[in-house]
């Protein structure tokens, strides 16, 4: 694709409106939400979209979440049930997201649902988000904005280092505050967790009275189920009780090493720096090693994304 001048945009009125302005000509805006930076463009052209899947280099049958900025627009494009009205209750605004069958009228292009029946969507809660959002008056399919299977941004500089020059502009919006993709959820009887997150599945019983059940199948049916996700460009060693010196180390707990993502033994503060953890060690230029982490909670979510990290990468 021919190189573009990527322009950085402030959180100011003018900055949400140049970047509102340019996902409706069909451009391609990264922008800050709570879980990472995405890679937005409108979900009702096909070429804009195209232009995600370009920029990133994303395989076609991986699909894309779509954000709206409120429970109403996300209800005009998919089929609604009770159950998913209480989860929209519950945790919208916020990082996670359903997978509903869309609506036949729906305008959403077919890039976007990698050709399913089903769309992802998600009310993101970051105040910027909601105001492209709101500005745009369109729904945004918004994937991570990195090189796909790369490491995913929690800032916008981890944008610029990953597709500077492949997209139109990235609204700097500071760090993301939870720094982990949103949970993916299926709601049915019992809902499926499709990929873990912030919401974890203790929170989702607590609303619903169903222990969700994990995905078994095979296929990709939301985004983020690549086995190969979330990659440096170094290879990852799991549940490291030690670290060989030729190695970048990422620790948890009470552990000497080169990052520690939480020396105080916290998830959720692990969660956070997670992502920002990795592009730090991936510049080392050395292989990494990861200390154990706890599989509770957000642990599980942690854990599932340093699995894809360190899965065989394709040829």
């Amino acid at each position: 694709m021919t190189d573009l001048k990527t322009r950085i945009l402030d959180t100011t009125a003018l900055g949400i409106s140049q970047a509102a302005d340019l996902l409706l000509s069909g451009a391609q805006v990264a922008f800050p939400t709570e879980t990472v930076y995405g890679l937005g463009a409108d979900a009702t052209n096909a070429q804009a979209v195209a232009g995600i899947y370009a920029a990133k280099g994303r395989p076609s049958f991986n699909p894309l979440i779509v954000h709206v900025a409120d429970v109403e627009a996300a209800r005009d494009m998919v089929e609604w049930s009770d159950q998913a009205e209480d989860l929209a209750q519950a945790f919208w605004p916020g990082p996670f997201t359903m997978v509903l069958p869309l609506k036949s009228k729906s305008k959403i292009c077919d890039l976007v649902t990698a050709g399913l029946p089903t769309l992802a969507i998600r009310v993101p809660q970051h105040p910027i988000a909601q105001k492209i959002l709101k500005a745009a008056n369109r729904p945004i399919a918004a994937p991570s904005a990195n090189a796909s299977g790369k490491i995913s941004p929690t800032s916008a500089q981890h944008v610029l280092t990953s597709l500077d020059g492949r997209i139109s502009a990235v609204v700097d919006g500071g760090d993301c505050t939870v720094g982990l993709e949103s949970t993916i959820l299926h709601p049915a009887l019992p809902p499926v967790l499709l990929r873990p997150g912030a919401v974890t599945a203790a929170m989702v019983e607590m609303v619903t009275g169903l222990s969700p059940v994990s995905s078994e199948n095979d296929k990709i049916t939301a985004p983020g189920q690549l086995l190969s996700h979330y990659a440096p460009s170094q290879t990852v060693r799991l549940n490291a009780v030690h670290f060989e010196p030729y190695e970048a180390s990422l620790g948890f707990g009470d552990v000497a090493c080169d990052v520690n993502l939480s020396q105080a033994g916290d998830l959720t503060e692990a969660a956070t720096q997670l992502f920002g953890a990795l592009h730090r060690l991936d510049a080392m230029n050395k292989p990494i090693a990861v200390s154990p982490i706890p599989d509770i909670g957000l642990g599980a979510a942690i854990n599932d994304r340093l699995k894809r990290a360190a899965a065989p990468r394709d040829a």
